[in-house]
């Protein structure tokens, strides 16, 4: 009899203290605030002749391009010679900005890496 009372109160004392320790994981009242999105800025990284002017300026050193793709916020020039494909990409450097020339990649007829300038030059008209 005496083991029942000390059986019947561990359990009730362990039933008391679980009620106690609440959720295993906390979880907040509010959910936490969302973080400010960064303004879309796009700066040059690129050290070559290219970089900084317009599509206007781009299309008279070279003339009509051979491909021109527009996707989000950016436009692609591409402008293709017997030694090379230049790639011209333009973003606007700041909210409102006309695109300017961000990026530039040169490539050879069979897929590898070109000199950019050296590129440039011999599409030049």
């Amino acid at each position: 009899m005496i083991e029942n009372r000390r059986l019947a109160a561990i359990a009730g004392l362990a039933l008391t203290l679980g009620a106690c320790a609440g959720p295993a994981i906390p979880r907040p009242s509010t959910p936490p605030p969302a973080l400010p999105q960064p303004a879309t800025v796009v700066r040059p990284v690129q050290n070559n002749a290219l970089i900084g002017n317009s599509a206007d300026a781009i299309g008279r050193m070279f003339g009509k391009p051979r491909l021109d793709v527009t996707e989000g916020a950016g436009r692609k020039l591409q402008f293709a010679g017997s030694n090379c494909t230049l790639d011209v990409y333009f973003y606007a450097p700041r909210a409102g900005a006309n695109p300017v020339a961000t990026h530039v990649d040169a490539r050879t007829p069979d897929g590898r890496n070109a000199e950019v300038n050296s590129c440039a030059q011999s599409l030049q008209r």
